[in-house]
């Protein structure tokens, strides 16, 4: 017997993994409100396919996820792509040396170059290269190809009201919770 509290005639032409999981919930947990329970296991599934597609990625490109992280953060912040070590690290959530050994590999690599500060005569500041924003670049381009799924699935009136309601239920845990990300400069 169908539980109300699941959605089991879904807008979309079938039900996903989640509506199984949903029918049992509604046996087992009769308190339990299915609705949050169904938002939160999509996410949660999601996530993990992202995951899995940009683990792809930065394995294509041969980065780590925390390479691509500081790439981003150069590219981010415009021409010419540079950033303090600190700065870099208090975003990444990283310890000082953390960030060293990071910033040590990718110089070898020739992703990144250190320069001196002329601003500060102890300090550097993190530039990336042409080789760092290009393979950046590349790596983005591929990942926005995977991502494509979301323009396949959705209209663009979908999307800007997905992107509303999650907005909104960042805000609400952002409220609650503090921000899930050191907020950038």
């Amino acid at each position: 017997m169908e539980d109300p509290r699941v959605t089991t005639k879904p807008t979309s032409s079938h039900p996903d993994t989640v509506d199984a999981n949903l029918e049992v919930w509604a046996r087992e947990l009769p308190e339990l409100d299915l609705e949050t329970e169904g938002i939160i296991e999509r996410i949660h599934r999601l996530e993990r396919f992202v995951d899995k597609a940009m683990q792809e990625t930065f394995d294509a490109f041969d980065l780590s996820h925390g390479e691509w992280k500081v790439l981003a953060n150069l590219r981010r912040a415009g021409q010419p792509y540079r950033g303090k070590p600190g700065k870099l690290a208090k975003r990444l959530d990283l310890s000082s040396g953390a960030m060293t050994n990071r910033l040590d590999n990718m110089e070898a690599r020739g992703l990144i170059r250190r320069l001196d500060d002329p601003a500060d005569r102890r300090g550097v500041i993190v530039e990336l290269t042409e080789s760092g924003k290009e393979r950046w670049d590349a790596s983005i381009a591929v990942q926005a190809e995977k991502e494509s799924l979301v323009d396949a699935a959705l209209n663009d009136r979908e999307k800007r009201q997905l992107n509303d309601l999650l907005r909104r239920l960042m805000h609400a845990f952002e409220d609650a919770h503090g921000p899930a990300v050191p907020p950038h400069d």
